[in-house]
């Protein structure tokens, strides 16, 4: 006898757990379809408008153009020697609508192997090719300077010769 009431126990506090869960089943809700009315709610939608119809096709536009740079920058900043090919690249695949995007990705995170076997380097850095690298020592700039100074007095020297030959033969 002892063993049913735990069971009936059990049976009624299942059934008020069942009723209590479908209680907002049964009672009436007023639902609202909107959190504002009136003025405030033609406002919000007008400043939704806004942003969806300019805003957002401004920003997708710049996102868009952003990502498709990427690979040109990878390639810069890990010196990529092929870096302005890469740069073609993702301008062509603005223009077949990002097709190319994804080859120039991995072009960019390449390792040169062919350009290194050429070269001996598989780096280049980019906006420095138009400086002369300055000599390694102060030696060997004085030895340069020397050796340019030995050079103009033999232009010279040559020059002078030349114009003392003319001067004998007028």
């Amino acid at each position: 006898m002892q063993s049913a009431r735990p069971k009936a126990r059990l049976a009624a506090t299942r059934w008020l757990k069942g009723a209590f869960l479908a209680l907002p089943l049964v009672l009436p809700v007023t639902g609202h379809a909107a959190f504002l009315s009136g003025a405030a709610l033609d406002t919000a939608a007008d400043v939704m408008a806004w942003v969806v119809l300019i805003f957002a096709p401004i920003a997708g536009i710049g996102i868009f153009l952003l990502v498709h740079i990427l690979p040109e920058k990878i390639a810069e900043k890990k010196q990529h020697p092929q870096a302005k090919a890469i740069q073609v690249l993702c301008l062509l695949s603005l223009a077949f609508g990002g097709l190319l995007w994804p080859m120039a990705w991995l072009w960019a995170y390449s390792k040169p192997v062919l350009y290194k076997m050429a070269y001996g380097t598989d780096q280049v850095p980019h906006g420095h090719e138009a400086e002369a690298a300055p000599p390694s020592s102060d030696d060997e700039a004085v030895q340069e300077l020397k050796l340019l100074r030995e050079r103009l007095a033999a232009l010279e020297a040559k020059l002078a010769g030349k114009s003392a030959a003319d001067g004998a033969k007028a």
